[in-house]
């Protein structure tokens, strides 16, 4: 896209308030425009190819699919169109998301200002992150050899690789909470996260990868 060319914009989010506040703030920008929004990931992945805007403003948690996949998809399918994920998680899904061919990751609680600049900057080719996920991804980069030789699948948390391992063994969620003495949605929410880090579609594709990398 050119200078002069307004960049077109597709928000993907479940929160109607957060729509309508991200909405209000980028059609108030001159060189900005809305052109549709979706409330799940495969709304998003749709209307991306229908629509082909500049960016998709990519939330991670939102039914059907997340935001991994839908970025996964749009990328597979429409190279050309950029993603910024825009989330609450504060944590190494930033790296599922790169994986995915993302090319920003902003936390919601992010200034205005801060918001704009990212969609410029992803618009125009650049990538960019906040500053604390900068942070971890120069750490992570930093240490890539050491944790590649301790541990598979350094993008998950501690008692994500637990209840992978255990996934990986045949547990169903209701067995892990009780192996694990948690609640069923904690670890369902456990679950999707490792699916949305790992990539993978479902169960059955998490056990395999899990026990390729020897678990369970």
């Amino acid at each position: 896209m050119t200078e002069n060319e307004a960049i077109r914009l597709l928000i993907a989010d479940d929160h109607p308030v957060f729509r309508f506040g991200l909405r209000a703030l980028l059609q108030g920008e001159p060189g900005m425009e809305v052109v549709g929004e979706a409330t799940t990931g495969r709304e998003a992945v749709d209307m991306a190819l229908a629509l082909r805007p500049d960016v998709v403003l990519m939330d991670l948690n939102m039914p059907e699919f997340n935001g991994i996949e839908a970025t996964r998809r749009i990328r597979s399918d429409a190279p050309e169109i950029a993603v910024l994920v825009i989330t609450m998680f504060d944590d190494d899904t930033v790296f599922a998301a790169m994986r995915a061919g993302a090319r920003g990751y902003l936390l919601k609680g992010a200034e205005g200002e801060e918001t704009l600049r990212a969609v410029r900057a992803v618009a125009h080719g650049e990538a960019i992150f906040s500053p604390g996920i900068a942070d971890r991804i120069m750490d992570y980069f930093a240490h890539a050899s050491s944790h590649a030789n301790s541990t598979p699948f350094p993008e998950l948390t501690e008692r994500e690789l637990e209840v992978l391992t255990l996934i990986a063994q045949g547990l169903t969620n209701r067995a892990i909470a009780n192996r694990l003495v948690l609640s069923e949605k904690t670890v369902r929410n456990h679950v999707s996260n490792i699916f949305g880090k790992l990539q993978v579609a479902d169960r059955a594709e998490a056990i395999v990868r899990a026990r390729d990398a020897g678990l369970g």
